[in-house]
């Protein structure tokens, strides 16, 4: 059964850190484009950080560039997210995804056919 689960979340102040991790069971990630979407209440699912199995390359949206950090470990078959600097509109859901990914689409929500449950990241003071 291929299955993703997500671990880390949590309730941080703002300017702090987290470190969201990912596991992938049934199938190995390192032949797969990876990555984090996120929604917050009352707004759409969105895209934060890919990676393409292709080359290697990385997406950030712009909210989060220079922030958010995106890592893969294929030993562990694990992806990452760290996230530093967090600001109140960073809370939301955020969810692990990974997906046959083609070229030029990265981070495009309909690539992506695995999606873990997702983990709670709040950031309030």
């Amino acid at each position: 059964q291929l299955q993703l689960v997500e671990s880390g979340g949590g309730l941080v102040q703002p300017g702090g850190s987290l470190k969201l991790s990912c596991a992938a069971s049934g199938f190995t990630l390192d032949t797969y484009g990876i990555g984090w979407f996120r929604q917050a209440p009352g707004k759409e699912r969105e895209g934060v950080s890919c990676i393409s199995s292709h080359d290697g390359s990385t997406y950030y949206t712009d909210s989060v560039k220079g922030r958010f950090s995106i890592s893969r470990d294929n030993a562990k078959n694990t992806v990452h997210l760290q996230m530093n600097s967090l600001k109140p509109e960073d809370t939301a859901v955020y969810y692990c995804v990974a997906g046959k990914v083609p070229w030029g689409r990265l981070c495009q929500r309909r690539e992506y056919d695995y999606w873990g449950q997702g983990t709670q990241v709040t950031v309030s003071s």
